[in-house]
């Protein structure tokens, strides 16, 4: 079985302080970090062992950042050496050293990098993404569709190289003109996808049967937007729980879920880079 996971612990500090984040430079006690980094290994583990014999992939979508925490590269050097793991990426803003990714397996390691004008330098971002398409990690960059983004973002697309993909995610709350929208949708031609909520109540979705969402004690929904529990990861409670189904929801506005609903065709425009968000072919 192919078996997409995505993992969220209970990491929730991050060095940024975006206005449209509720995570903002929020700081997880040295406890907290302390429970993130166990539950994150006891995954690690688990993916290590593979007790049920599964082609995995796997997301670290995190609350917070995780890179900035020694726990996380390692986590993705150790993953993107199993020779059952396929992909193995991560939600991040590159505000950490990147020179680690020289020890994992670049066939298998990717990043999905978001840029958050007014938190770093453009300059200093672009850098990071530069080294890397040096080091050869896959990845993709991308920005919130906030007005005052528009002038960066087109900055960063001009300075990316053109096989790198620049994603745009629509606002959560802002309503965008057709000129609004003609703009982003001239640095990312999927921004449709994103901008307009997909109707998913008794769509099939492939959550629940080959994608889960797993948080750090284990516990296993089909996503992470639905509360539904399946199981637990770890004693196997949860595979009995795994078979298509409808999805439940009126709707679906994030990329990591309406991703993997079967009435879009997403799974062939980022065919083999469904995870970091990377498209077969840039559109």
């Amino acid at each position: 079985m192919n078996l997409s996971v995505l993992y969220r612990g209970p990491l929730a500090s991050c060095n940024y302080d975006c206005p449209y984040c509720p995570f903002a430079k929020r700081r997880d006690s040295r406890a907290e970090l302390r429970a993130d980094r166990a539950a994150l290994e006891r995954f690690v583990d688990w993916a290590t062992r593979n007790p049920d014999d599964d082609r995995l992939s796997v997301l670290f979508t995190p609350w917070g950042e995780g890179l900035t925490r020694s726990w996380y590269r390692d986590a993705l050097v150790r993953l993107s050496r199993l020779p059952h793991l396929d992909r193995v990426a991560i939600q991040t803003n590159l505000a950490c050293r990147l020179d680690w990714l020289a020890d994992a397996d670049r066939r298998t390691v990717a990043l999905w990098a978001t840029y958050h004008p007014g938190q770093v330098g453009r300059a200093t971002f672009l850098r990071r993404c530069a080294r890397l398409t040096e080091l050869g990690v896959r990845f993709s960059v991308g920005v919130v569709g906030l007005p005052d983004h528009l002038t960066e973002a087109r900055a960063v697309r001009a300075a990316l190289p053109a096989d790198v993909y620049l994603w745009v995610n629509a606002a959560d709350g802002h309503r965008y003109t057709a000129e609004q929208e003609a703009d982003w949708t001239a640095l990312d031609p999927l921004f449709g996808y994103s901008v307009r909520p997909h109707t998913s109540a008794g769509a099939s979705c492939r959550t629940g049967e080959t994608v889960i969402s797993v948080r750090g004690d284990g516990t296993v929904r089909r996503c992470h937007f639905v509360e539904t529990v399946l199981g637990n990861l770890y004693d196997g409670s949860y595979r009995s729980g795994l078979r298509p189904r409808p999805c439940p929801l009126a709707a679906c506005d994030c990329h990591i879920g309406y991703v993997h609903l079967e009435t879009l065709p997403l799974y062939e425009v980022f065919a083999g880079g469904v995870l970091e968000r990377v498209p077969a072919r840039l559109p």
